[in-house]
């Protein structure tokens, strides 16, 4: 390890930008002549459009025009396709409503799109859509997944009987059953997954361009894939061939996937400007991007799980209805079922298991993949179901987990549900959590503050993460509508400083600097000398995107293939120069060098005579030192890890405290250990926030969201969080390279069920066995009250 190579913690070096104010973000962006849209949204959940009138709109001041749904429907304007395709267990394929970027005649959610305002300003846009002359037929609106698959309920799309969009399983079930009915002890949960709202510190925003003369598009967007976009807008949507459709992802305020997905807006103002000839700008505001981002989570569950008199784990059985909302989300198919039932074997030996999931259309926004994108949901109910199994049998929590632990021996482990895992250590990072979080002293400390007047609980949770989303094939035969790969090209200049294209992007990951790192580390030069660019389909060639805690593992396995090609290039090149045989010359040190001797050449100057080759072997290699990898790793990565949480309850108020919280991880190899560090931190911040505060809310009978800005909907502040005692044991992973398997999302799949299963033991003394999420001072201080009651009477 060198001061800057892997195993350093670098400061990230793109945050002086970002700290100073100097960052590019696409709502910092301007075009010359460039024009301003609003998009009118639906204030009903489900309704008719039955008159639109635009004239007193158009008229309007600075109004320059105004487009509704049957316009782009007149230029045969496609709709936004489901990236990932679902068949039910009786093989028939999953229903897939269009999704017209603006609808033409019905609404199906609050915050759908009706209409485009384009005015010179945006305040005249957002004036002029008060002008528009909208009456809308109000329909009957469903939220609710029981009440939408009941009989008789209204339907939202005629195709999907019951509002069903398919009924997948998974599994061994013949297999499951037979274990059930052997079983000494069954353990039964009924659980809520609740729903989320992704709020990224900058909200989404799109500019659309497009260049007369050339007839090619730009959007700039806030995309954390824009060759996804580009794909999927040109291909699908728009028309419009690649060749003539760049997309722009400039620095992006964070994503945590909500801005995976290419959504309406993007086609909306690339459209428009092409009918415009006129740049066209759409930021969202807060209140907006709750009824327009995609939502997180949102699934009803039936866990049970079957052990024997020894409280081993014999089967695992799951019923979960998984909420869709009104349209299919670009990737919102596979979330609650290839992401999610392939990780119910979680870190355990259960030998069946079997899942069953049925996807449900709502009157709702669309739901997509939220940090972790259905890995947390099984963590979770698996986690949670493995407590009530230690609590009925009177196993300790952290024993009923070791008892049921893949052995570190056992690897690589085929679990049940597909996954092969390739490496793991799972005693050890439970181990130093207990030591970390003094869990034999706990006891003492709950009794304490029994005499204080207060609840104190501990909850454990033992979780595992795939990562990476591979390999491509196995992708595709799963439904994937894409490969999954990633690029990389890296360019050496004359003078020895290197750029790096990736197709991988950065917006909070810190790519920049660790890519760099990493380039550093195998180059043996400065990352003074190192540039990472993305985020831009006209330089960058092709690229997959940054989701899924793939960026190192795939992402970083193609730049490490394109520097070797680089280094085996520039040996070919010293062998000439040095008149030695290439396999006699070594890479060391910056140096191409005759092995056992003195004779090198450095790296700058094998690449000064790669551009300038006045001696070079021109009959055998071409000039030029720019080398391009594509890769697809064999196997998703698996992070693993041991989170413990211990909470203290004020029963008078039903606030819960987090008084500490342990997380010892195996992220495998670490590039960079303070940027991994940060991202456990933020990562258990959003667990704790969807376990404790965060819950979108939409009023049954109307649809409306109740929790529709931040004097409703409760972000987590510096104050409800604790300081975090994070710590590592690292297993390189053997299916890379590189030996790394991916952080990003960690602390949002272990910290819920910790913070609950801690919450459910507070309380346990009154008879409490499962609290739902989030764990609100008003939820908590009714069951507290409901209990004492009850007992009272």
């Amino acid at each position: 390890m060198t001061d800057t190579g892997i195993g350093a913690s670098v400061k990230r070096r793109e945050d002086f930008r970002f700290l100073t104010g100097r960052g590019t973000y696409t709502d910092d962006i301007n075009r010359p002549g460039q024009l301003h849209a609003w998009i009118v949204r639906s204030p009903h959940a489900h309704a008719k459009i039955v008159k639109l009138d635009t004239a007193a709109a158009k008229s309007a001041p600075g109004v320059v025009a105004v487009f509704v749904g049957a316009d782009m429907a007149a230029d045969q304007v496609g709709g936004l396709p489901c990236g990932w395709l679902i068949h039910s267990r009786d093989g028939t394929p999953m229903v897939e409503p269009p999704h017209p970027p603006l609808v033409t005649d019905r609404v199906r959610h609050v915050g759908d799109q009706v209409a485009l305002i384009v005015a010179e300003t945006r305040q005249q846009a957002r004036d002029a859509a008060e002008l528009l002359d909208i009456v809308y037929e109000e329909l009957p609106a469903v939220v609710s997944m029981t009440d939408a698959i009941a009989p008789g309920a209204t339907q939202i799309w005629e195709q999907a009987a019951r509002n069903t969009c398919y009924d997948w399983e998974f599994g061994d079930r013949a297999g499951v059953e037979k274990a059930f009915r052997e079983a000494h002890h069954i353990a039964k949960l009924d659980l809520v997954n609740n729903r989320l709202v992704p709020n990224a510190m900058e909200p989404r925003a799109a500019i659309g361009d497009f260049d007369r003369a050339t007839g090619e598009y730009t959007l700039y967007t806030t995309s954390q894939n824009p060759h996804v976009i580009r794909l999927l807008m040109g291909a699908f949507v728009l028309h419009i061939p690649e060749s003539r459709l760049r997309v722009v992802a400039p620095d992006v305020g964070g994503g945590f996937g909500s801005k995976i997905y290419h959504y309406a807006e993007e086609a909306i103002v690339t459209w428009a400007a092409g009918k415009l000839a006129k740049p066209i700008k759409w930021t969202a505001e807060r209140s907006e991007s709750f009824m327009s981002d995609a939502h997180g989570r949102d699934h009803v569950t039936t866990v049970e799980l079957a052990l024997d008199k020894d409280g081993k784990f014999l089967a695992l059985r799951e019923h979960t209805l998984a909420n869709m909302g009104a349209y299919l989300s670009t990737f919102s198919t596979c979330i609650p079922t290839i992401l999610h039932a392939t990780l119910l074997a979680g870190v355990y030996t259960t030998p069946v298991i079997y899942a069953e999931v049925r996807a449900v259309f709502t009157n709702t926004v669309p739901v997509d993949a939220y940090r972790g994108a259905g890995r947390p949901e099984a963590t979770y109910l698996l986690e949670r179901i493995v407590d009530v199994a230690a609590d009925e049998t009177g196993i300790d929590p952290a024993e009923i987990r070791r008892r049921n632990f893949i052995p570190t021996n056992a690897f690589p482990y085929q679990t049940p549900v597909a996954l092969k895992y390739d490496s793991g250590d799972y005693f050890t990072t439970l181990d130093m959590s207990l030591k970390a979080a003094d869990y034999a002293g706990f006891e003492k400390r709950r009794a304490e503050a029994a005499r204080r007047g207060k609840y104190r609980g501990i909850g454990i949770a033992t979780y595992i993460e795939a990562c990476g989303i591979a390999p491509s094939q196995v992708v595709g035969a799963l439904g994937g509508r894409a490969g999954l790969y990633e690029s990389a090209e890296v360019r050496v200049h004359p003078t020895g400083s290197v750029t790096v294209f990736t197709g991988a992007h950065s917006h909070g990951q810190g790519h920049e600097t660790t890519f760099a790192q990493l380039v550093s580390e195998m180059l043996q030069i400065p990352m003074d000398s190192i540039e990472i660019v993305h985020g831009d389909t006209n330089k960058v060639a092709f690229g997959m995107g940054t989701y899924g805690s793939r960026s190192l593992a795939v992402g970083g396995m193609a730049i490490m293939k394109a520097v070797e090609k680089v280094v085996n290039k520039g040996k070919k090149i010293a062998a000439h120069l040095l008149e030695a045989s290439e396999a006699d010359i070594e890479y060391k040190d910056g140096k191409f060098q005759v092995a056992g001797t003195d004779k090198s050449k450095a790296f700058g100057e094998i690449a000064l005579t790669a551009y300038v080759p006045h001696n070079y072997p021109m009959e055998t290699l071409e000039p030029g030192l720019d080398e391009t990898a594509f890769y697809d790793p064999k196997n998703f990565t698996f992070p693993s890890g041991a989170h413990i949480c211990e909470v203290e309850i004020d029963p008078d108020t039903g606030v819960t405290r987090i008084v500490n919280f342990v997380a010892s991880d195996d992220f495998g190899r670490i590039i960079n250990p303070m940027i991994v560090e940060g991202q456990v931190h933020g990562g258990l911040g959003q667990g704790i926030g969807q376990a404790l505060l965060e819950g979108c809310v939409y009023d049954p009978k109307s649809g409306q969201i109740l929790t529709g800005s931040y004097m409703d909907y409760c972000m987590p502040r510096a104050d409800d969080l604790p300081s975090f005692n994070v710590a590592t044991h690292n297993v390189p992973s053997t299916d890379n390279a590189l030996g790394v398997k991916g952080c990003g999302e960690a602390g949002a799949i272990g910290a819920p069920a910790a913070v609950m299963n801690a919450v459910v033991d507070a309380l346990s003394a009154l008879g409490v066995k499962h609290v739902e999420m989030p764990a609100t001072p008003q939820r908590v201080w009714q069951i507290i009250h409901d209990k004492r009651t009850a007992k009272a009477a």
